[in-house]
C-alpha cells in the first residue's frame, strides 16, 4: 500500500475538507460504474478508499503521522525498549553483544551462555514454564489475523432501508449487515472480528471491510443526501394545476401543482432523500417538465392554432 497521502495527493497539513474533498473526487474517477471498461478502475476506487480510512479517521491519521501503523492501517514494529538490540548495552560484534567476564575473557553477559538463553527466551531450557521475556514475550503477543475485503453494490432503496443486504467475500463467506444511517458511496465499513481466524488460538481474528458503492438508479440522482430526479407534467395539470403523484424511494406520494406551472419548476419533497448521520433524511427534488399525449388532441390542436391567429392580428 502506497503513502495514503499520496494516494490522495494531498500534503500532510491537509485539512479534513481538503482530504475528504480530494477522496471524493477519486471515488467519482473510478467508481465502477462508469469504468466497466477499465479493470484498472477497480484497484485505483480500492486503493483511494483504503487511503481515506486512514487519513479520514483522525486517530488513525495520527497514529499513522507517528508511524505507528502502515497504509493499511496494521502496527509497525516499533523495535525493541530502549532502542536498538535485545541484548542491551554495551559492544558489539557480529550483531551479537560481548562483555569482559569474571575471568577476564569475553562472554555473554556476566554469566556466560545460560543468562543469555535465560533472557531471550525465558527461561524455557532448564526452568520449565518460568516467566517469559525476550523473545519469548514478542513470540507471546497475540497475532491478529487477516482482514477480508469486499465490495458492496447497493441501490438507493437499500440505503434508506431498515432491512440488512448481504456482503459476500472471495472466501466465500457471507454476512448480513445494516447500513449505517448517512452511509456515503465509496465508505467503508469495518465489521471488527469478522475476518480470518489468527493463525494461533490466543489470537483475535481479523476484520471484513466492506466497501459500500452506491448503484445507478434509473429514476434518481444523488448529491450529497438529496436526490434529483425528473418528472413529466401533463399539460392539462400544467395549465389548470391539479393533484401529481410521484414516485419515490418510499412508495408513490401525491402533490399538489399550482395552476399554470411552466417547465423547469422545482418541487421540493422533504425527508424524502437518503438518510443522514443524525438520523434524519434529505429532500427529493423534483423537476417538472411538461409532456404532451403519445397521439394528438385535434381539439387542443385547433384551439391552439385560433390562438395563434388572434395573437398575429
Amino acid at each position: 500500500m502506497r503513502d495514503p497521502y499520496a494516494v490522495l495527493g494531498v500534503s500532510k497539513t491537509a485539512s479534513e475538507a481538503e482530504i475528504k474533498s480530494a477522496f471524493r473526487k477519486l471515488a467519482k474517477t473510478y467508481h465502477p460504474d462508469t469504468n466497466a471498461d477499465d479493470p484498472s478502475a477497480a484497484a485505483r476506487f480500492n486503493e483511494a478508499n483504503q487511503a481515506y480510512e486512514i487519513l479520514g479517521d483522525k486517530e488513525k491519521r495520527a497514529q499513522f503521522d507517528r508511524g505507528e501503523i502502515d497504509g493499511e492501517g496494521k502496527p509497525k514494529f516499533q523495535g525493541f525498549p530502549g532502542g536498538g538490540s535485545p541484548f542491551g548495552g554495551g559492544a558489539r560484534s557480529g550483531g551479537f553483544e560481548f562483555r569482559s567476564s569474571p575471568g577476564g575473557g569475553a562472554g555473554f553477559g556476566e554469566s556466560g551462555f545460560s543468562d543469555f538463553f535465560e533472557q531471550a527466551f525465558g527461561g524455557a531450557m532448564g526452568r520449565g514454564a518460568g516467566r517469559r521475556s525476550g523473545f519469548g514475550a514478542a513470540r507471546s503477543t497475540p497475532v491478529k489475523g487477516e482482514d477480508i475485503r469486499a465490495t458492496l453494490k447497493v441501490a438507493l432503496e437499500d440505503v434508506v432501508s431498515q432491512d440488512k443486504v448481504e456482503a459476500i467475500f472471495p472466501t466465500g463467506k457471507r454476512l448480513a449487515i445494516k447500513l449505517p444511517a448517512g452511509v456515503e458511496d465509496g465508505q467503508t465499513i469495518r465489521l471488527r472480528g469478522q475476518g480470518q481466524p489468527a493463525a494461533f488460538d490466543e489470537g483475535p481474528a481479523g476484520d471484513a471491510l466492506v466497501t459500500i458503492v452506491f448503484a445507478e438508479h434509473p429514476r434518481f440522482k444523488v448529491r450529497d443526501r438529496d436526490l434529483l430526479m425528473e418528472q413529466p407534467l401533463p399539460l392539462a395539470d400544467a395549465v389548470l394545476g391539479g393533484r401529481l403523484m410521484v414516485d419515490t424511494l418510499d412508495g408513490r406520494v401525491a402533490t399538489r401543482i399550482a395552476p399554470w406551472t411552466n417547465s423547469g419548476r422545482v418541487l421540493r419533497l422533504r425527508g424524502k432523500g437518503l438518510t443522514t448521520k443524525d438520523g434524519g433524511r434529505g429532500d427529493l427534488l423534483v423537476t417538472l417538465q411538461i409532456s404532451l399525449d403519445r397521439e394528438p388532441d385535434p381539439a387542443l390542436a385547433a384551439f391552439l392554432e385560433e390562438r395563434r391567429k388572434a395573437a398575429a392580428e
